[in-house]
């Protein structure tokens, strides 16, 4: 999921030990070095400065030229049926674990399970990273216009709105001053004393709203999107002075406000949910081999929403990530020994909050600040095979998106590397916005350099992009986000094909030399 950038998190990891990590099941060791190749690569250079053949090396001297030829065996090892395998496993998880893969469920242990032994033969030293959080799960939830008429209205509760009391809120529509309703000064003039808010998203945070609508009286708050489609939002964390809050479509929340200028309109909303402080953990493979001073890192989080298995959200992407890791893990598809130290990691309850690569980074920043500095990239892989897709690159350089967040050196270069692949192959690629709103949040924060892959989740496909991509535009990149039907049938192989050797590419590429992010070989 792709969330509103947190304000605080609230994660309360309880007593971080030095290495924050539990060793699983023991380890093969990873070898250090790899079979070569059966047959030299076709160079792409014909020459050398002396004269010599580059075919006679078999390495370009093209440094780009040479990259792709060093990952095309195990580009051709990793494919979208191998990832694909790993999506039906998920699949089965979630069907026998209450129809989810969420954090702190039994079907988020087995998902973890299954990328335990499914690492095991290829050498990884695999943990487990614990950490506590905030559990939610809605039990029970309704939205529906009482008068003047009476009419349901699809809406998504925000993650840490706190339940509604009783058998729910049930009073008449208020609208603030100023529609974003981020403030008091929003508020000024208008009596929002025991009614429901009626707030545009847009200008600050979900949070920010529902405390505002708090503060001027209001027993609920309803924010509607600025943009067609559904709303899916966190408050950010969990508080004592927010509101029960949920998201609606901007197109009922503009009838809602009409409504308005008529006459009193009356809402009831309920809300029941489960809110309790549970264990969950981060999953970490690491390549036993490679320098342990330059660490390449490549991340995905494990968990689903509670409404379903998840399996674009974030099936995609981790099994994306385990694909790579296996086939790499095989030895036979990479050109020898890899100087740097790879490490994959699939996080915990990322939709609630970003939480489990939070707690990975404060981890580090408290017991082991070096260890930090010592990640040379992260990239971050966030649904890499919505059905309608597009297949897009962090903005790191901001050429098309002014970015919200820090980007810090390296972050440029570490975007190259897929626009390059990506060009170099003759795929069509777009940029999409260095935003912060996923698992790389942290890291950025932190100073380590970030990119990575998204396909889109509820925004819809512009026309440009459906000449380039396929697919409809005018149609969400995933129409179940965040619902039941994100199964086995909500991806697009041909995504998962581009990505996962995207994936493959920039991880082989970066674990042979990271000269162009960081300055080291």
């Amino acid at each position: 999921m792709r969330t509103p950038r947190r304000s605080t998190v609230a994660l309360l990891a309880a007593g971080l030990c030095a290495s924050g990590l539990t060793a699983a099941s023991a380890q093969p060791a990873f070898a250090a070095t790899a079979a070569p190749a059966s047959t030299a690569p076709t160079a792409m250079d014909t020459s050398t400065s002396t004269g010599e053949s580059a075919r006679d090396t078999g390495v370009s001297r093209d440094p780009q030229a040479a990259d792709l030829q060093r990952s095309a065996k195990l580009r051709r090892a990793v494919s979208a049926d191998g990832v694909m395998t790993h999506l039906r496993a998920f699949q089965r998880i979630a069907d026998a674990n209450e129809g989810n893969r969420a954090s702190g469920t039994s079907g988020y242990e087995a998902s973890a399970a299954y990328l335990e032994k499914t690492l095991k033969p290829y050498g990884y030293k695999v943990t487990r990273q614990p950490f506590e959080f905030r559990y939610e799960q809605i039990t029970k939830t309704s939205l529906g216009q009482t008068a003047p008429q009476r009419r349901a209205v699809e809406h998504n509760p925000m993650s840490y709105s706190p339940a509604a009391p009783g058998a729910g809120v049930t009073a008449e529509l208020v609208a603030p001053a100023e529609v974003n309703g981020c403030d008091a000064a929003a508020w000024q003039g208008v009596d929002a004393t025991g009614k429901i808010a009626l707030v545009s998203r847009g200008t600050c945070s979900f949070g920010q709203k529902s405390k505002a609508a708090h503060a001027a009286g209001a027993k609920a708050a309803i924010i509607y999107n600025n943009a067609d489609g559904p709303l899916n939002g966190t408050l950010g964390e969990v508080a004592d002075d927010y509101v029960p809050t949920t998201g609606v479509t901007q197109a009922d929340g503009q009838a809602l406000r009409t409504a308005m200028q008529s006459g009193p309109v009356s809402m009831t909303f309920v809300l029941e949910k489960i809110m309790e402080q549970r264990k969950t953990f981060n999953v970490i493979a690491e390549s036993a081999g490679g320098n342990a001073d330059n660490v390449v890192m490549a991340g995905a989080h494990l968990d689903s929403v509670a409404e379903g298995a998840g399996i674009d959200d974030n099936g995609s992407g981790s099994a994306a990530i385990l694909e790579v890791a296996k086939q790499i893990g095989q030895q036979r598809n990479v050109p020898g020994k890899l100087p740097n130290k790879m490490r994959f990691a699939w996080w915990g309850a990322e939709e609630v909050g970003l939480l489990g690569s939070t707690h990975y980074v404060e981890n580090l920043k408290a017991n082991d600040p070096a260890a930090l500095k010592k990640i040379a990239t992260y990239l971050n892989f966030d649904m890499v095979g919505s059905p309608n897709y597009m297949i897009g690159v962090y903005d790191a350089d901001e050429s098309t998106h002014k970015a919200p967040v820090p980007v810090p050196p390296g972050s440029v270069a570490t975007e190259k590397l897929f626009t390059s692949y990506f060009d170099a192959t003759k795929q069509p690629w777009v940029d999409t916005e260095f935003s912060g709103r996923s698992d790389y949040q942290a890291f950025i924060e932190s100073g380590v350099p970030a990119s990575g892959l998204f396909t889109g989740a509820e925004d819809k496909k512009t026309a440009a992009e459906q000449a380039k991509f396929g697919g409809t535009a005018g149609q969400a990149y995933d129409p179940n986000y965040h619902q039941p039907k994100d199964d086995l049938s909500n991806v697009s192989t041909k995504a998962l094909e581009i990505n996962s050797d995207a994936i493959a590419h920039a991880m082989l590429t970066l674990a042979t030399s990271t000269e162009a992010v960081n300055g080291k070989k």
